[in-house]
């Protein structure tokens, strides 16, 4: 591993100059963007990610720190603007700080790379450029209080590419990416010098990790555990509707699907808890109903966890409102066929900005006649925080009441049902999930949708069966990779600050 400073590279025959012009570093920039929206918005093109972490490991040669934290924030605000222009119709212009926040954190990882290249030359740097972009993703998508994990890298990887997903997860697989793309870029910038020894070797390790990769994604899919039990299951999508319209809708699913047991309604259905009638037409007709609705708080929460923010920037479309001061949690009820409450779970992660609840003090499993269901409400199923503890219950699938309101626009809705279908193949489990609007989805443990209603959907029915499998417990390699990653992330920063508060207190003293 080269371990001499940038500045001297022209000595070590990598015949690379101290800094990078500003021609090349506009189109690398450019690539990096280009290669990135490609890369998500078609399937076939997700090979393109190493090309984009390619070239924003390439602009870590520029010779400022500054310029590399605003070039850095440029390519940042390139991948996350064109998809989340729906910000706009939600926040209006208090927008622009989101996408600023968000582009800040490619700012911050292309500045750390800068600073690991100069001070201990590319080889660290090459070394360390996994290990920083996963933990800076990791911190970025679930640490933080404005935790946003749609556009990991990762998640350009389709359903298909299980072969990478399910051993790895979203942020491993951002991380090989990342390996990947710098190694070529590496590569390539020493093509007209003597590679060092331990160059080969990486390369063919990486090579034999992508063919693993691809044997796992293009082979037929076979579980080992065979399906222990099925469920009927049926939901019909509904934006803040009434009782009324609530009590119809089910008697239609009813009519529609009578074999159905397990029904599903969504996120903040019923602005408060279940209405007893609806309680009383599933003791009539003996269905399992799973729904939203408000659950009352009372008490203080517990230590360590922080109130929901009011609408700090008064959004558009905003949920269902309570009365200033008043607190409850987010949940989602379970109606037995006698009409009681058999089981309830609040949300784990309400959206900042929003009034949607206080977090969930705990999360629990449904142990219901079929198996082990866990329930993550709407953008629960986006962290892998949340959905992670789920599993190490032990579920054996998820159902998702989800509340995506009509005027966001169907953008929104695609992106957050493409984090519920990335769920199913990381873990390998089916996930039945019902929107307010569209998308709602019934899928397999491949990823493949058995079932779907469409946006904008109101008074669509979905349909199918959820097929329940054996207790896994097993969690991608990134579960402990990422968050070893964040930690290593934030050792590398502080010794690059001592370092340079050295380098300065020596020059004064000189």
């Amino acid at each position: 591993m080269n371990s001499s400073p940038i500045r001297n590279t022209s000595a070590t025959g990598s015949g690379l100059r101290p800094g990078l012009a500003a021609g090349p570093a506009a189109w690398l920039a450019i690539t990096a963007v280009v290669a990135f929206q490609l890369a998500f918005e078609v399937p076939a093109l997700c090979v393109l990610l190493p090309v984009s972490l390619g070239a924003l490991f390439a602009l870590r040669r520029l010779g400022s720190p500054r310029v590399s934290l605003y070039l850095g924030m440029a390519v940042g605000l390139g991948v996350f603007v064109p998809q989340m222009l729906f910000l706009w119709r939600i926040f209006s212009i208090a927008a622009v700080p989101l996408w600023l926040i968000l582009a800040f954190f490619h700012g911050v990882f292309l500045l750390v790379l800068n600073r690991v290249e100069f001070r201990w030359g590319p080889g660290w740097a090459l070394a360390l450029a996994p290990v920083l972009w996963c933990g800076v993703e990791y911190f970025r998508s679930e640490i933080w209080w404005l935790r946003f994990s749609w556009f990991a890298a990762g998640t350009c990887l389709p359903p298909g590419a299980r072969g990478f997903l399910v051993p790895l997860g979203v942020y491993g697989c951002g991380a090989l990416a990342m390996m990947v793309g710098a190694l070529g870029c590496r590569t390539l910038e020493m093509r007209r010098s003597i590679r060092p020894r331990w160059m080969r070797p990486a390369q063919i390790v990486v090579a034999v990790i992508l063919l693993v990769g691809v044997v796992g994604s293009v082979r037929e899919v076979r579980t080992a555990d065979s399906v222990q039990s099925r469920v009927s299951v049926a939901g019909v999508q509904m934006e803040f509707p009434g009782v009324p319209e609530v009590r119809f809708a089910l008697e239609r699913l009813r009519t529609n699907q009578p074999k159905a047991e397990l029904l599903l309604l969504s996120e903040y259905t019923f602005d408060g808890p279940v209405p007893e009638p609806v309680k009383a037409w599933c003791r009539r007709h003996g269905k399992w109903l799973v729904v939203g609705g408000k659950d009352p708080m009372s008490g203080a929460l517990p230590d360590g966890e922080s109130s929901s923010i009011p609408a700090l920037f008064r959004p558009k479309g905003l949920f269902p409102q309570v009365p200033e001061g008043e607190a409850y949690f987010n949940t989602a009820f379970v109606i037995n066929p006698q009409g009681e409450v058999a089981f309830t779970q609040a949300k784990s992660r309400p959206i900042q900005f929003f009034r949607d609840g206080e977090p969930a003090r705990e999360r629990r499993v449904w142990e219901s006649p079929w198996g082990r269901l866990g329930i993550p409400i709407c953008y629960d199923a986006s962290y892998r925080r949340v959905t992670d503890d789920l599993v190490r219950q032990g579920v054996q699938g998820l159902l998702i009441p989800t509340m995506d309101v009509e005027a966001w626009g169907e953008r929104q809705h695609r992106l957050n049902a493409r984090m519920a279908r990335l769920r199913a193949v990381e873990y390998q489990l089916p996930v039945f999930r019902v929107a307010s609007s569209g998308i709602s989805q019934l899928m397999d443990g491949t990823g493949r949708e058995l079932a779907t209603a469409p946006f904008p959907g109101n008074g669509e029915e979905i349909f199918g069966t959820l097929e329940l499998r054996g207790v896994t417990r097993r969690l991608p390699l990134d579960a402990w990779v990422a968050p070893a990653s964040t930690v290593v992330t934030a050792g590398v920063m502080v010794a690059l600050v001592v370092l340079a508060w050295g380098s300065r207190w020596q020059r004064r003293a000189s």
